[in-house]
């Protein structure tokens, strides 16, 4: 699925993504980027709204694992999540989804396929402003 593709999908899927002008610039193996603009996810201060943030960042770890698994019957889920903000976020939302090993995604995927559940602990960084951790589950 093209980075467009699956912004399309969000934007059908999770109505929030739309109302963000949530866009996927970058879905590899190398990278995983998720974007929006401050425009539409500022606070009173001109700064980025900090639900806006955890959004983004939540999403980015779901859309992750769905493009992983590439199957259309997968329900994705997040079981937990934490976030830390360290400063304000004063341009574009970008959210970058810190790879899991190659080992873990296979065991991830593997899982999947022999019991139709799996789960994935995942990292995604906001610039240097902010990082989330969740553990995302994947269901058939």
């Amino acid at each position: 699925m093209t980075p467009a593709e699956l912004t399309q999908y969000l934007h059908e899927k999770i109505p929030l993504t739309r109302a963000m002008e949530l866009r996927v610039v970058s879905a590899n193996r190398a990278e995983f980027i998720v974007t929006a603009p401050l425009e539409a996810n500022h606070n009173h201060l001109g700064t980025a709204f900090g639900g806006s943030l955890s959004a983004l960042a939540t999403v980015a770890g779901y859309a992750f694992i769905w493009h992983e698994l590439g199957d259309a019957s997968a329900h994705v889920v997040i079981r937990d999540s934490s976030m830390n903000y360290r400063r304000p976020v004063r341009g574009e939302l970008r959210a970058v989804c810190v790879m899991p090993s190659i080992e873990e995604i296979d065991a991830f995927r593997e899982t999947f396929a022999r019991t139709g559940k799996a789960r994935l602990n995942l990292t995604v960084q906001i610039e240097d402003a902010a990082e989330f951790s969740g553990t995302y589950v994947a269901l058939r």
